[in-house]
Formats: C-alpha cells, structure tokens, sequence
C-alpha cells in the first residue's frame, strides 16, 4: 500500500484486527474492527471474523498520539538514540507520529538528510518520523535553507525549526516567514535571546540565586515571543512556539491569538509539572532548556493549556548519555527524555484529578498537533472509514518510571523512581500492532 499524499509506505498489517471492549475517548464500551489498516465496523458484541483479537479490558481507547518536538539524534548521535530506539520509544509511549527537529549531525537542511530519516523510520515500520527542516543552513542563522526543495522531496518536510537555537536576527526571521508564507509551511522557533541567557543553566530566580547558578530570565523567551508575534502579524505565515515556559508568553500568546496572528504553541510535560525546586540537589538530569521554572508559571501554563491559549503538548524528548548527565549541573547537556511517560503525565494531572477528560487529552495530544503540522491520516476521529492510527490506555495501572526500563537507548528521564497511575498498553499504527501489553514490537531490519 502506498500514500501519495505523503509518500509514505504503510507497515505491514494484520489483514484484520478486532478490538474489542474498549472505550473509545473513556465513553461507552465497543468493539473496533480494522481491516487493511481502516477502521471499517464499530459497535457493541460486533460478530466478525479476524485475523487478530486484542482484549481492551474496558480501556480507553484514543487516536494515536502525535508529538510534533522530538530529538531522535540520528544521523550523528547515535551513542544517544536511534530512528530504531526512538520509534521504539515512541510505539511504547502511544504515539504513531513524531516529528525529530534539525539539529542532527550533519544539520537537516538538505533534501537528501530528510530523505534517508524518513525512508529509514518508514522501513522500521513502529512509527511515522517525520524530518523537522532546519530554518537557517547548518543552524548558523545567517542563510535560510531551501524550504521549498525540502517540502517537494520524498520525506514531504512540513515544519522548520532551528531548534535548540533561535534565529536570533529579526531580518533572518523576516525572510523566513515570507519564504515560508509562499511555500506554505510551518516555522517553530525556539524563543531564546542568547544575550540574555549566555552560560545560563537555571531559571533566573530566587533558586538560582541560593545556589550560586546564573539565571535564564523569563524576559529571554517572552522577548522572541513577542518579536516573532509582529514579525507574523505584518509578513504573515503560520508561527509556532516551542516549549513554552513562562507566565508572560502565556499572556503574550494570548494576545497575539486576539490580534488574529496565526501563532500557534506547545508546552512540555515537564514544564507543566517540574519546577526549579529540584535544582537543589544539582543533578544535571534536571537541566533543560528553556529551565524549569517557578511554582507560579507551571500553574499558568496548566491552566493555558486547558484555556486553549497553548494548543498541544509536545515532549521535546531529548536524549542524553550519562556522561553528558553525570556531570557538574552547568556543564550538563540540557534536555530530557519525555515519550515513554508523556500520556502519565497529563493523565495523571488532568484526568485523575477531574480537570479534563480524555477527549481533552485526544485534543491535546493527537488531533491539534496534527492540525498545526497539517499531517494527513493522524489525529483523526475514531470512526468508520478512517486510519486505524489508535492507542489503548490502562487507567488505574500503577507502574514506576526507571530509566532502565525505557525503550530509548538513554536514560535521562526526570521522573526516575515516580509511580504513575496510567500506562498505555497497545499502539496501533495502520492496523498494525507496534506496543503491546506496554512492550514495543521489534523494529524490521533495515
């Protein structure tokens, strides 16, 4: 089977799967069944024939889920992570799409670069990877990539980012958002004034301050924020904002969304939940970039996300060794792993404790992200007719998050030892099972 909208090859799948006593978005009980990776009958004790059966038990049935800010390190890192032990990461995290940024080794400013991680990640077959698009060639910020050459090759590249640096010059910036405008695609920015924040490793703040660390204004973030904001309303493409972190580009956001301003933004699991307070036991597993924050803007940014301010969740999982972790707190390597306990995380702040319901969580963490990037046959509805992309989820499961357990060749996880009450136990990807029972399937061999 062949996709030409995108160019993608679809795994191979059961020819049909039942999945019965489930419920889809946490409602009524149903049976699913999928043939040739479609979801083709839904309904209460449907009597059919399939080649496969998967038991849900009475769990939540959800679209798969889609993370549009990932770190997959390859080509170049690979002592780190893999396309094979991302996807694998990802399967097992309950998601059927991810989006890996640019900032590779060499940097993904060419057609050929984005070409071989797609082509690679379809062969493997537990996930669609999608190459993220560098903004400015080699992540220099001085010559902008050619988006267009980028957007007609095979791997279909639908986002640009420099990630992990901002595109600092406002002219640069300018130019981008009117190429980008005539090619019709996304830019995410990494929002950073690096005058601001040089040899910075913690949150500007009382914190900091005790602990002898130099701080990361919030006026660092909410500045690019602000700048792109205008930089969008007057040349006019669609902006998104990676990993927002602070109370004032929550307000900033709001207001550019009054104006109009197609701007869209995302918030990271740990920035939700995580605050400086943990940078007092200096263990560089906690340095990430934008840093965690106060008490104050992880309540704003919550709140932003149930408002509809921020639109998605999207993990910025960044994967590192030990001896990048293991070291003095500001000479740590800045990011966390986030795809194996993403979904625990929002259930376990929103759903458990009565403030959303999982077609919230659908909303947040599949169909809006699949929206902002325009990604066709993800996020969809669980309906007939339509992709058989779905993942299970176990409320009231219990499990503990360890590092070594996780599929991702690293182990840099900041929730180690925390016990989580929900756990994704099956992802489906085209009717083809990638997670069950919590396990990711092996990849194919490429």
């Amino acid at each position: 089977m062949h996709y030409p909208e995108t160019g993608r090859l679809a795994p191979v799948a059961e020819q049909s799967l039942l999945i019965k006593n489930v419920r889809p978005y946490g409602e009524d009980t149903v049976d699913v069944f999928v043939e040739n990776g479609e979801i083709t009958q839904i309904g209460a004790n449907l009597d059919v024939t399939a080649d496969r059966e998967i038991d849900g038990q009475g769990q939540v049935l959800l679209p798969g889920l889609v993370d549009i800010h990932v770190h997959l390190r390859e080509p170049g890192r690979e002592d780190t992570e893999t396309l094979a032990t991302g996807s694998a990461a990802a399967a097992k995290g309950g998601f059927t799409a991810v989006f890996t940024m640019a900032n590779t080794i060499p940097v993904m400013d060419q057609p050929t670069i984005a070409e071989s991680v797609w082509l690679k990640s379809q062969a493997l077959g537990l996930c669609d990877v999608h190459p993220v698009g560098s903004i400015t060639k080699g992540l220099e910020g001085t010559e902008i990539t050619e988006f267009g050459m980028m957007a007609r090759s095979a791997a279909k590249v639908r986002m640009f980012s420099d990630d992990g640096k901002c595109v600092d010059n406002p002219m640069i910036m300018r130019r981008a958002i009117e190429y980008a405008k005539g090619q019709d695609v996304l830019l995410a920015q990494h929002c950073e004034d690096l005058r601001l924040t040089d040899n910075a490793p913690a949150h500007e703040g009382e914190t900091a301050a005790r602990l002898g660390l130099r701080g990361w204004p919030r006026a660092a973030e909410e500045s690019i924020v602000a700048r792109d904001s205008l930089l969008t309303r007057d040349y006019g493409t669609r902006m998104h904002i990676c990993h927002l972190s602070t109370v004032g580009s929550v307000e900033l956001v709001k207001w550019a969304k009054s104006q109009g301003i197609p701007i869209t933004a995302e918030v990271t699991p740990h920035h939700l939940v995580l605050t400086d307070a943990l940078l007092e036991s200096y263990d560089g597993v906690y340095r990430v970039n934008p840093p965690l924050r106060e008490d104050h803007d992880t309540v704003a940014l919550r709140q932003a996300l149930l408002d509809g301010i921020i639109d998605c969740v999207a993990t910025d999982h960044a994967p590192h060794g030990s001896e990048e972790k293991c070291v003095e707190f500001e000479h740590a390597r800045p990011g966390m792993l986030g795809l194996e306990t993403s979904l625990a995380v929002i259930a376990d702040t929103f759903v458990r404790t009565g403030q959303a319901d999982w077609r919230w969580v659908a909303k947040v963490m599949s169909e809006r992200p699949a929206e902002i990037v325009r990604l066709p046959g993800h996020g969809r509805p669980i309906a007939v007719g339509e992709p058989a992309n779905l993942t299970l989820v176990a409320e009231d499961t219990t499990w503990i998050a360890r590092g070594v357990d996780m599929d991702s060749k690293a182990e840099n996880t900041p929730y180690e030892g925390t016990e989580f009450h929900t756990k994704v136990t099956t992802t489906i990807l085209r009717g083809h099972i990638t997670c069950a029972e919590g396990k990711a399937a092996a990849p194919r061999a490429v």
